[in-house]
């Protein structure tokens, strides 16, 4: 077989050495072939001066041995490879040149600007006659776009609509996210993202992201290398077995790391070329996805023990040789025993974040800092009651006793006393610490055992009730009234994901307390009106946080994730919030600011990075917020030449 060993250059703008947008792809050789040279030939023929390029492809196997291939581009195309002419069963080459010019380049969705493409720029990339003769502005492509998705009724489509548009256009797809992010946020994200994965196999079209498999053991290096772009910064990475709170969706849980990434360029300013999804398929327990004839991933049960961590330790090792010491790799969605496991292996070795262990925890941070100007007093004057101990709660548990330890110079084995967690057998107490999980047992403390919620809530009186479990509906009249019973503004958070699996709705969290609550869920909920006046429920979603972290790590070339950083990250998010925000019964800012509060948050992470002097980009930039803003990635159009 024969392939080409560096990039070929179509055309005589192209090899004179003008900036074409080209479309970078990695050739492999083969070993029986010494050299592979491509010499373009231009010259002008027939009456009407059209030129004519001939491309002769020689291919040295030896000294003696030349083979030599023609193929004329002037009307027709010679089949030259024997891809016409071939039988079913006889192989062809899947040659291509790596010019982004006339019909590819409106299919490279890097570069492809549909009908805002100038009309030099047809004239110059062989444009003619491929577009209609209109020139739009990226503007009105926008508001096109934004009227087309809101003519689907159903959130599914909208989903399909969009990561269409992305495989098309990627600029207009991130201007259109950024223009109407607060519209289009619970589209590519949650809520509508967990149903994007449940029927993940149903609208596959075409990847956006890496799979690795059982497969690919022993080559998962090489595999890396197939991804075509190459100065990878953000790795974000499932396996798929604790999807939202949806459960093992398998390989379909693609759309997370998908999703997170779309996000991290759009509010976080990370170019998408930076950018790399990726699935590591080792099963699902998921019968329903076994039986489907839909389902993409492998067919068999999930991989556990040394074969799961012999594969996970492969793709860690490949991804620090191939990208180096400063990529950033984030866990998405792993289920609770791996997550902890792989967030204390990998620590200490690679630049890592778990964005449900830690990402959660911030942005949650953020929001009871902000929500104690309406309600007063310290963290350390508050009582904390979750419902859910596994990745999220007792994530967001550790960073509160963290940060109350640092405002009071507490040991932190102290200021956890005043936090409680509920699992699925009733409150974490030390008489049932033998049984417990490891990440469940510093939770543990001295009391009698309490089955149910609302029991446990007036047993413990909590100031703040925090819900992680992943189970819609959790937190009943019962429970709400009692929270209101006890305090003036209690604090309520139901986290958990999509929106079916919250724990209360924002309707009945203002009821039952009489509009007395602060709510927030983890996706969103429409205002309610109670009694004459409109409550606009908050949202703790962890897009205020991971983005403008990521970017943080990135610009200052942070090479390890400290704890001080996420408490900075939750420090900055909770200055965002204004009065007029907190006039509104808001504890989070509005979205429409999110790239500005990304840009403020990335400075303070480098600037914690800096100080703990893990950061590795010098000299350290004097306006660190300036810096972050020159660093985000614009979705506006280039010009070609």
């Amino acid at each position: 077989m024969m392939s080409l060993n560096r990039s070929c250059f179509l055309g005589n703008q192209a090899i004179a050495g003008s900036s074409s947008p080209f479309s970078h792809s990695q050739k492999r050789r083969s070993a029986s072939l010494k050299v592979v040279a491509l010499v373009p030939k231009v010259r002008t023929s027939d009456r009407n001066g059209s030129v004519v390029m001939e491309s002769t492809l020689q291919e040295v196997k030896d000294e003696s041995s030349v083979v030599e291939l023609k193929s004329t581009v002037h009307g027709g195309v010679q089949d030259v490879y024997g891809e016409d002419t071939a039988t079913e069963d006889q192989l062809v080459t899947p040659w291509s040149v790596s010019v982004a010019s006339g019909y590819t380049l409106i299919r490279d969705p890097h570069h492809n600007k549909g009908l805002a493409f100038t009309e030099k720029e047809r004239d110059a990339h062989y444009l003619r006659g491929l577009l209609p003769p209109v020139v739009i502005s990226q503007e009105l492509q926008v508001k096109k776009m934004i009227n087309c998705i809101r003519q689907y009724l159903v959130p599914l489509q909208k989903y399909i609509a969009m990561m269409d548009l992305q495989g098309r256009n990627e600029k207009l797809f991130y201007k259109l996210l950024i223009d109407h992010v607060e519209e289009l946020l619970p589209v590519v994200y949650t809520p509508t993202v967990g149903e994007a994965c449940q029927k993940y196999g149903s609208i596959f079209t075409h990847p956006h992201g890496l799979f690795i498999s059982l497969k690919d053991k022993g080559k998962i290096l090489e595999v890396l290398r197939n991804w075509p772009e190459k100065n990878i910064q953000v790795i974000v990475v499932t396996d798929g077995e604790r999807i939202l709170g949806l459960g093992d969706l398998g390989c379909h849980g693609m759309g997370i790391p998908v999703g997170k990434l779309a996000l991290y360029t759009a509010l976080g300013g990370v170019r998408p070329s930076a950018c790399l999804p990726v699935t590591i398929d080792v099963g699902t327990n998921n019968q329903k996805l076994l039986d489907d004839e839909f389902y993409i991933g492998l067919r068999q049960k999930r991989a556990t023990g040394q074969e799961y961590a012999e594969l996970l330790q492969e793709f860690m090792t490949a991804v620090k040789q191939n990208y180096g010491e400063k990529i950033l790799v984030q866990f998405e969605d792993f289920a609770n025993h791996n997550a902890f496991d792989l967030l204390s292996k990998y620590g200490t070795t690679h630049l890592v974040f778990n964005d449900d262990i830690q990402g959660t925890a911030s942005v949650v941070l953020a929001g009871l800092v902000a929500a104690l100007k309406l309600v007063g007093g310290s963290l350390a004057d508050h009582r904390f009651l979750f419902l859910g101990a596994g990745e999220a709660g007792t994530g967001i548990a550790e960073l509160i006793a963290l940060e109350v330890s640092k405002q009071t110079n507490i040991p932190v084995e102290e200021t956890r006393k005043n936090i409680w967690l509920v699992d699925s057998k009733g409150l974490i107490v030390s008489s049932r610490k033998e049984s417990l999980q490891h990440f469940k047992k510093p939770w543990a403390h001295e009391h009698e055992p309490v089955k149910e919620l609302v029991d446990a809530v007036n047993a413990i009186k909590p100031t703040v009730l925090i819900g992680t479990s992943g189970a819609g509906r959790t937190f009943t009249k019962d429970v709400v009234e009692s929270m209101a019973s006890l305090n003036e503004r209690p604090i309520i958070l139901a986290l958990s994901n999509p929106t079916s699996q919250s724990e209360c709705t924002a309707e009945e969290a203002y009821t039952w307390t009489q509009g007395r609550a602060i709510y927030c869920s983890g996706s969103p909920f429409p205002p309610v009106e109670y009694e004459g006046k409109v409550y606009t429920p908050g949202q703790a979603n962890n897009a205020y946080i991971f983005p403008g972290f990521g970017l943080g790590l990135i610009m200052s070339g942070t090479i390890r994730v400290h704890d001080d950083m996420l408490l900075a990250a939750s420090e900055a998010l909770a200055s965002q919030v204004s009065q007029e925000d907190y006039d509104k019964g808001l504890i989070y800012p509005p979205f429409t600011n999110i790239r500005k509060i990304s840009a403020h948050i990335a400075a303070k992470v480098a600037a914690k990075s800096y100080e703990l002097g893990l950061a590795t980009r010098l000299p350290e930039p004097k306006d660190l917020e300036k810096y972050a803003e020159s660093c985000m990635y614009s979705p506006s159009y280039r010009s070609f030449r």
